[in-house]
């Protein structure tokens, strides 16, 4: 199995919120993942996303591919920082 990091959905109705998790590609969306990495907020305007740093390049050299949102947010997150 291939490893993906991935959103994995957390709050209530109408007031989503997402964990950005390390798991195994085959599994299903809120199932169980290996280790959370980080937050997204889409609810909030700015701050909305927390990533751990170490954690996130950790999983990247253990060859764990982004998927499509999380990529977005990762440039996202880097454009900010600078």
């Amino acid at each position: 199995m291939a490893l993906v990091i991935r959103l994995r959905r957390e709050g209530t109705k109408d007031r989503p919120f997402y964990r950005i998790v390390a798991t195994n590609s085959g599994g299903p969306r809120d199932g169980g993942f290996l280790e959370i990495l980080g937050t997204y907020d889409p609810m909030q305007e700015k701050g909305n996303t927390k990533i751990h740093t170490e954690k996130m390049n950790a999983w990247l050299a253990k060859g764990a591919k982004p998927s499509p949102t999380v990529a977005t947010i990762l440039k996202k997150t880097a454009r900010a920082a600078k």
